[in-house]
């Protein structure tokens, strides 16, 4: 396993993490006995950092991430979110009692006394420029509960906000062959100050495995159902925000990716990890054999600079303009 710092927190966490919204709920059917296998594969292998949030199974992942870690806080970093359980767009969620509420909650079900990286979840944009909630978050830091915090956000604009608070210590974005925003402004930005980036669907929902035809389709308490077309949350959560059918024709004119390297998934997060900005990856996982085959990017080629531009190009001319939300 290689390890990158968190920004400028002195945390060395390992550059291929896990993201625990797929073991938590709204990815189909989970098998807990298998998730928690695939918890503690992870460990073995040197992953020492998890994300994952109050809202994931109704803080379900948060109970398993418990039980996978337990013994071993000191050496596994845990990474949770809050604010989706209330109305992300009313002042009264980012009250410090209200904040204090969730934080204590998270805490009681991870039975953990501090959490290492506690992130607001996505919220309003107002909710970032009004920027009281991040005072809140010192108050909770110097209350010895959070060790450093940071935003989850869903536009290079909300990250750009973020930056202007010295205590935001990471970001975490979208970021992929499909959504390379991020990279033209933002990802200089965070490293200038010393923030850490944090890049979740890394493999755009699963498109970017190369894996799935137009015809497939998924079960109802899959996101990638009900929210295809952002009924249910922001559209760019789901397939990067370009819908399943465009997704997967677009990811088959880029099977050419995984020549030379084992497969499209392991090209599509090596390609991540070589912008060195990033911090971390997160894909999802829901058994042993995902977290497997997500660590053999560790041991992918690089792209070279041809091989760059190439996909830049094909980011700019055959991508870019199918990309629905903001961002």
């Amino acid at each position: 396993m290689n390890y990158r710092e968190l920004g400028n927190t002195g945390l060395k966490i390992s550059e291929i993490s896990f993201g625990t919204w797929a073991i938590g709920g709204s990815w189909g059917e989970t098998a807990d006995e298998e998730s928690l296998k695939a918890l503690d594969y992870a460990i073995g292998q040197g992953v020492n950092f998890f994300d994952t949030a109050d809202v994931y199974g109704d803080g379900h992942s948060e109970q398993l991430l418990a039980k996978a870690t337990k013994g071993k806080e000191d050496e596994v970093y845990i990474a949770t979110k809050f604010c989706r359980q209330g109305d992300i767009e009313a002042p009264e969620t980012y009250s410090y009692e209200q904040v204090n509420n969730y934080c204590e909650a998270s805490l009681k079900r991870l039975e953990r006394e501090r959490i290492d990286l506690y992130q607001i979840h996505c919220p309003a944009t107002q909710i970032l420029k009004d920027g009281e909630v991040f005072h809140v978050l010192d108050r909770l830091q110097n209350e010895g509960k959070i060790r450093h915090y940071g935003v989850s956000v869903e536009s290079v604009e909300e990250g750009l906000i973020c930056l202007e608070h010295s205590n935001v210590k990471s970001l975490q974005v979208i970021f992929n062959i499909f959504r390379q925003k991020p990279a033209e402004e933002l990802f200089r930005r965070a490293k200038e100050q010393g923030v850490g980036i944090i890049v979740r669907l890394p493999l755009a929902s699963g498109l970017l495995t190369g894996k799935f035809k137009k015809t497939d389709t998924f079960a109802e308490d899959d996101h990638r159902n009900f929210n295809n077309d952002g009924n249910a949350f922001n559209v760019g959560e789901t397939f990067a925000g370009l819908g399943f059918q465009k997704g997967v024709e677009l990811a088959d004119e880029l099977k050419w990716v995984a020549e030379g390297r084992g497969s499209m998934a392991e090209a599509s997060l090596r390609w991540i990890l070589d912008h060195p900005e990033v911090t971390c990856i997160i894909p999802g996982f829901k058994n042993t054999k995902q977290v497997e085959q997500n660590l053999n990017a560790l041991n992918t080629p690089s792209f070279t600079e041809d091989e760059q531009k190439r996909i830049q190009s094909f980011y700019e001319k055959n991508v870019k303009q199918h990309i629905r939300g903001v961002y």
